[in-house]
């Protein structure tokens, strides 16, 4: 048992309850003891008290889309080295996708992961199962003993499931255990050997488009398919924006046939949406700069407008990172050739108060999507500040002005879309359980 810690003249940016004004915070056995706004608490003895001096005291951020090398691939990133880049950057709990070796597709590996994170990272880890054997879309697996052995969601990470009907049979399974379907939307018949944005850029540059209809007839296909189900579906990244007028009318529809309250859509129909998509787009990839190569690629300006505004409305529920190391190899080959994927945990938070510092997008929807809404769609108790709740939490300072250094990175891998990016907004402090995990310093 750690000793009691207060947290005072924090200002509070709780999005589960829309508080954001100045208080206090007492944590003790890991937990949130007591909560005041614009008040004292008492103080236990022998207490530590942090005078936050004003800085934002949110809830730790919790990433939907991390992968990591463990096991099969240590050499890019081990739980370890992604705890630790996860608690620099605020991250207090991270899904982990099933796209290992051995891949996640049964109780035993889930369970390996489960007690191996316990034992080395420093923040909480949240093992995704496959919805497939091996990820390799044919045969379903065990969802109700994955479960059983922590798995949080099903999904098959950066496959995308191709056969209908295998999909329709994988809900209607999943529905039964309430479990969440995470899908990666994806028509591999479409997408080719695209490895951009279809679009003029791509001509300019020499290389094969994906069209955005390899994103929206899958995602389509998917809607349908939760409609007919019941299933909890939650579309892992969307790009476009034809898929945000595609959710938005699901949403419409999860109304209507009283699966949700009109004021509450809830958790039946969600989506998510990497930072990359939000903050960057296909101009970014200039002469062939490999670490913009992504799993979703970059979108066009006019796509990035339109998720942006999903998300201040409230059509995007989430935002993650999409964590995905990968070696300087198989990075730094010739564009169409380059592996996809850029790591992301550390920059997360600080890129997306760039939309904050814009003037675009609410604090209190951008943490909302890092913190409750996935806390929601997942069923866990972290991501808000209230008495009883996990005492995860991060001071963050809004306006730290610092630049992106490769070297500093604490990932295992190199391979940032941020990097000498200048940014505004850093993590004093990460807190889980009520124990510092990562303290700033100068």
């Amino acid at each position: 048992m750690t000793k009691p810690l207060l947290i005072e003249n924090a200002r509070i940016v709780d999005p589960a309850s829309g508080t954001d004004q100045r208080g206090t915070v007492l944590i003790e056995n890991g937990r949130i003891a007591d909560l005041a706004l614009d008040g004292p608490v008492g103080v236990p003895d022998g207490a530590e008290v942090i005078n936050a001096n004003g800085l934002v005291l949110a809830p730790g951020l919790i990433d939907m889309r991390v992968f990591t090398g463990e096991p099969g691939w240590e050499y890019r990133e081990t739980l370890a080295s992604a705890g630790e880049a996860a608690a620099a950057g605020g991250v207090t709990s991270f899904v982990m996708m099933p796209d290992t070796m051995p891949a996640v597709d049964d109780g035993a590996v889930v369970d390996f992961l489960v007690r191996r994170a316990k034992a080395t990272s420093k923040v909480n880890v949240l093992p995704a199962a496959g919805i497939t054997k091996g990820l390799a879309g044919k045969d379903l697996t065990e969802f109700g003993l994955m479960r059983e052995a922590g798995a949080v969601c099903l999904s098959d990470g950066r496959n995308s499931i191709q056969s209908t009907a295998l999909l329709r049979t994988a809900m209607s399974y999943a529905a039964n255990f309430d479990m969440t379907i995470v899908h990666h939307t994806v028509d591999t018949s479409l997408a080719g050997e695209g490895v951009m944005n279809d679009g003029l850029f791509a001509t300019v540059l020499g290389l094969k488009g994906i069209a955005r209809e390899a994103e929206t007839i899958p995602l389509s296909r998917d809607l349908q398919l939760a409609a007919l189900t019941g299933v909890r579906y939650h579309a892992a990244q969307i790009s476009t924006q034809r898929s945000v007028e595609l959710i938005r009318e699901a949403k419409r529809w999860v109304v209507r046939d009283k699966l949700a309250s009109e004021t509450d859509p809830g958790t039946r129909i969600t989506a998510g949406i990497s930072i990359n998509n939000l903050c960057l787009n296909e101009n970014d990839i200039g002469r062939y700069r490999t670490y913009f190569k992504l799993g979703t690629p970059l979108r066009s300006e006019d796509d990035r407008r339109a998720v942006i505004e999903g998300l201040r409305l409230g059509v995007i529920d989430t935002i993650h990172s999409d964590h995905d190391p990968q070696d300087s190899e198989v990075k730094r080959q010739p564009f169409a050739e380059a592996s996809t994927g850029a790591i992301g945990l550390e920059t997360l938070l600080a890129a997306a108060l760039r939309l904050v510092h814009s003037d675009e997008v609410p604090l209190l929807t951008v943490l909302k999507a890092m913190t409750s809404r996935p806390a929601e769609i997942l069923g866990l108790e972290a991501g808000r500040i209230a008495k009883g709740a996990p005492a995860d939490l991060i001071l963050v300072d809004l306006d730290y002005p610092w630049q992106v250094s490769e070297n500093e990175l604490r990932s295992r891998s190199r391979n940032t879309s941020f990097e000498n990016a200048r940014l505004a907004g850093k993590v004093m402090r990460t807190i889980v359980g009520g124990e510092t995990v990562f303290l700033h310093k100068d």
